[in-house]
């Protein structure tokens, strides 16, 4: 089932409700290389200050997920950004996570990138890979052994790349 979802740069206020959604999946420890023990303070500024954008998703004034857009390098490898995506677990397989990375798509476009590496996706998110390249990624390199997953242990990551054209996005919406 299909949820209607907003997607509106977030606030602190949005980042409060988050908060418990990040907490969850960074202690899960089945996705982001970030520490478990993150303090509120420290996430708003990982996830809200540093990208140069931030957007949360809704449901009837809920949210349900955020992602954030930023370079991934700076200087001549600016023109590629970076997105990192979460949503709740009760709202997965809705189609949130796809209207956020398509969201992050046309934001990427209007803002002069030409291409989006996602730098670090687990080999055992069954569900992130299955939708990167649904959208088009491809995988242009593994890291064997980057992550250390809670269940699995150590297992790869793949790093993915897109080039983004309107064109694209227009036919996957």
């Amino acid at each position: 089932m299909k949820k209607s979802v907003q997607i509106t740069p977030i606030t602190l206020n949005d980042f409060e409700q988050f908060w418990p959604i990040f907490k969850s999946i960074i202690s899960a420890q089945e996705s982001y290389s970030i520490d478990p023990k993150i303090s509120f303070d420290e996430a708003f500024e990982t996830w809200c200050l540093e990208p140069q954008k931030t957007f949360v998703s809704k449901n009837n004034g809920i949210v349900t997920g955020s992602y954030y857009l930023k370079p991934n390098a700076g200087g001549p490898g600016s023109h590629i950004c970076n997105c990192g995506y979460m949503v709740s677990t009760d709202n997965r397989r809705q189609g949130i996570a796809r209207e956020l990375c398509l969201h992050s798509q046309r934001v990427a476009l209007d803002e002069g990138y030409e291409a989006m590496q996602i730098n670090s996706v687990v080999s055992t998110n069954d569900a992130a890979m299955k939708l990167c390249e649904k959208l088009g990624f491809s995988i242009v390199g593994t890291i064997p052994h980057a992550y250390d997953h809670k269940v699995h242990g150590l297992v790869d990551a793949h790093i993915m790349y897109k080039p983004l054209n309107q064109a694209d996005l227009d036919r996957r919406a």
